[in-house]
């Protein structure tokens, strides 16, 4: 990090090491991590980090299994979570069509953001067609896998693309785009109709259609629909496509001015 991004003040390297920690521990989901699994991960020495993790699991940031070698995210983390969860404006004001879209459909919705290079899960409506049901919310996936991503993505120019995009893209399946120019094509083609698709590029035997949401600054917002292939049909894929595109028009229409609502971007 150079003095220009820090306003000319050297970061607190305890804090940044701290927030790593957070970060990395939260990568895994809901695996544990040993101390030296974090320790190679991030290049922190051992001895600072054991203190960072005993510092940080006393104030319940991390959590540690019974046998003392295995560190989770902490219940702290969760009630931080929680807080940006209930504070969002947009996303308050997006949930009424999440629900609406969730009877309308009754397949797997999502609303996401873009971070960095990730989309950041804020809210689902799990389809009741599912044995199973698996809530995404604060989960990270590359953007490019996700059509909540490209759909973002799509707005973005070409040449911003190439400056930013990671060389060579993530893949989670092996239907997931990790060549640029591939990637790019796939994006005019979300411009050219109105919304991205994944065709099995994060999780397997599922098709997801993401329409990305205009808040009247940069797009970093988008809702999603997932549907598992085995019961994707063109009527139903056009039936999808109606439904998320007249509820995002709405949700563009009636959302209130950016000032004061949702995060400054």
């Amino acid at each position: 990090m150079t003095a220009d991004e820090t306003g000319g003040v050297r970061p607190v390297k305890s804090a940044v090491y701290a927030v790593e920690v957070l970060e990395f521990l939260a990568s895994r989901q809901n695996k544990p991590a040993r101390l030296r699994e974090i320790g190679d991960a991030l290049g922190i020495p051992k001895s600072s980090l054991y203190a960072l993790l005993r510092t940080l699991t006393e104030r319940g940031w991390v959590r540690r299994d019974e046998t003392g070698t295995l560190y989770g995210v902490g219940i702290r983390a969760l009630m931080a979570g929680t807080n940006y969860l209930d504070s969002d404006a947009r996303l308050r004001f997006v949930q009424p069509w999440l629900d609406a879209l969730s009877t309308q459909l009754d397949e797997t919705l999502h609303f996401g953001r873009l971070d960095g290079d990730d989309i950041v899960y804020l809210a689902t409506r799990e389809s009741t067609q599912y044995l199973r049901a698996i809530n995404r919310v604060g989960r990270r996936l590359p953007a490019t896998t996700t059509s909540l991503g490209k759909a973002i993505l799509a707005h973005r120019s070409d040449d911003e693309l190439r400056e930013t995009l990671p060389d060579p893209l993530p893949g989670l399946t092996p239907a997931s785009i990790t060549d640029r120019a591939a990637l790019l094509r796939d994006l005019a083609l979300a411009r050219e109709r109105g919304y991205a698709v994944d065709r099995e590029e994060n999780t397997a035997g599922l098709m997801c259609f993401g329409f990305a949401v205009h808040h009247g600054t940069a797009v970093v917002d988008a809702l999603s629909c997932s549907v598992p292939l085995a019961r994707m049909t063109p009527e139903r894929e056009s039936e999808i496509v109606a439904a998320m595109s007249a509820a995002v028009a709405s949700i563009e229409r009636t959302a209130p001015a950016d000032d004061g609502y949702g995060p400054s971007i």
